[in-house]
């Protein structure tokens, strides 16, 4: 799958923005209430951990895909 760049671009600005405190920083790291909203769907593994990572799940990686495809094709 070919990923617009540009799309992608705007939609990593705008997670970004969801991180933002002190009028113009951010954080590097995704929202962790959105990351505990998708451990709560099922779609990634507990991400209260000491790990740098999460894991999709079976269905989280079907709906990551999805959303790829639907937001940045």
């Amino acid at each position: 799958m070919k990923l617009n760049e540009r799309k992608v671009d705007e939609s990593v600005l705008a997670v970004l923005w969801l991180t933002l405190h002190e009028e113009c920083r951010v954080w590097k790291s995704i929202d962790w209430e959105a990351m505990d909203r998708l451990y709560e769907a099922g779609f990634i593994s507990n991400p209260a951990s000491r790990a740098k990572s999460v894991l999709l799940t079976e269905e989280g990686l079907a709906e990551a895909e999805k959303a790829a495809r639907k937001l940045f094709s």
